[in-house]
């Protein structure tokens, strides 16, 4: 039997697993969400979980510091103008539909 997919927004990993996932200490884990670079979810208002988008973010977080030798204000910068370039991004394709509905309501 095929189990239901999972959102990738959805907070399952606890901090232990989630450091295993990602080759990180969970201290690390613990200081990205203290620095504002990470937000999992809180179960019960104490147990950190994280999604899979957690997962991704911290491993680019990791990739930036590690690869490429940005350190965390920089991580911080970066992340915030990519979060910005998505919103952007969606709200251009929504105006792109908008405009497109338009001209195929004038036909």
């Amino acid at each position: 039997m095929r189990q239901p997919e999972r959102k990738k927004d959805e907070p399952v990993f606890m901090i232990g697993i989630a450091a295993r996932l990602c080759k990180m200490h969970p201290q690390t884990l613990r200081m990205y969400e203290r620095l504002g670079l990470v937000r999992p979810a809180r179960r019960n208002g104490r147990n950190r979980l994280y999604s899979e988008n957690d997962l991704a973010r911290l491993q680019q977080i990791h990739r930036l510091t590690q690869d490429l030798g940005v350190n965390l204000a920089g991580v911080e910068v970066i992340l915030d103008l990519l979060e910005k370039m998505e919103r952007m991004k969606a709200e251009f394709e929504a105006e792109i539909q908008r405009l497109r509905k338009m001209l195929e309501e004038k036909s």
